[in-house]
């Protein structure tokens, strides 16, 4: 499948979608708010807007951060971040799967028009 569904959930605050999403992924994976945003190709102040947004969208603390050392600062997700990206990418896997065959149609419809164009 070509056509892809990407979901988009709106809180009364604001709104949470992939890319927050796949911050805290990175975060969670690496352990660090700077080596996750170095990996996402987006500077720190960036990744730290967006956590700050995401926290101010669920009223709460999503990451702990830890300040550095001999053995450097890192940062991990709270129980709330990691229940986040559990419960955001189940909603996605529900949409995308309910969507497969409208989604399969656009392809159709796309398709149809290149053969047309050709």
């Amino acid at each position: 499948m070509k056509t892809k569904l990407r979901i988009r959930i709106a809180f009364p605050k604001g709104h949470i979608g992939p890319g927050k999403i796949a911050l805290l992924e990175q975060i969670d994976k690496i352990g660090s708010i700077s080596g996750a945003a170095k990996e996402m190709g987006m500077t720190y102040r960036r990744a730290w807007h967006l956590l700050e947004t995401l926290q101010s969208v669920l009223c709460e603390d999503l990451i702990e951060t830890s300040i550095g050392g001999k053995r450097g600062g890192g940062a991990k997700l709270t129980s709330v971040g990691q229940d986040l990206i559990r419960l955001y990418r189940e909603a996605e896997e529900g949409a995308v799967k309910g969507a497969e065959p409208l989604l399969a149609k656009m392809d159709s419809l796309l398709d149809t028009q290149k053969k047309g164009d050709h």
